[in-house]
């Protein structure tokens, strides 16, 4: 697996299925970010609280708190926060339309990680300067 040339940021990932929590923060340590899991969407939120991020990565179907809600949470408090939507459910909330304001782009899942790498970066452009670093 080769590493990307992408300007480094970070990342915090929300998921509540912890293999692919922890499979997405591996992949996005292995391109030098840093990264952050929580594994619902409270634990997200205080994350927030806490430590500025670059990017917000969530998946939409979760318990407690759907993606979409946790969206509306990250929007009202931190609203030039982007986020990134990964979900097996893609096909429907497009096809349904549903709306996700806030949602920067919407991966499905399974996905590749070149498919996350072109996802992160049109969601989170960094400046020229910054992907010297």
């Amino acid at each position: 697996m080769k590493k990307s040339n992408v300007a480094k940021r970070r990342i915090l990932v929300v998921d509540d299925e912890p293999l692919v929590c922890d499979a997405v923060a591996m992949m996005l340590s292995f391109d030098g970010h840093q990264v952050q899991t929580a594994h619902s969407g409270s634990e997200a939120l205080a994350c927030l609280e806490r430590e500025t991020f670059d990017l917000v990565i969530t998946d939409y179907a979760m318990p407690e708190m759907r993606g979409d809600e946790l969206v509306r949470r990250i929007v009202s408090r931190h609203p030039q926060l982007p986020v990134l939507m990964i979900t097996a459910h893609a096909e429907v909330l497009a096809a349904n339309q549903v709306p996700l304001p806030g949602v920067a782009l919407v991966l499905s899942k399974p996905f590749m990680l070149s498919a996350l790498r072109d996802a992160i970066e049109k969601a989170c452009p960094m400046p020229a300067a910054a992907s010297d670093t």
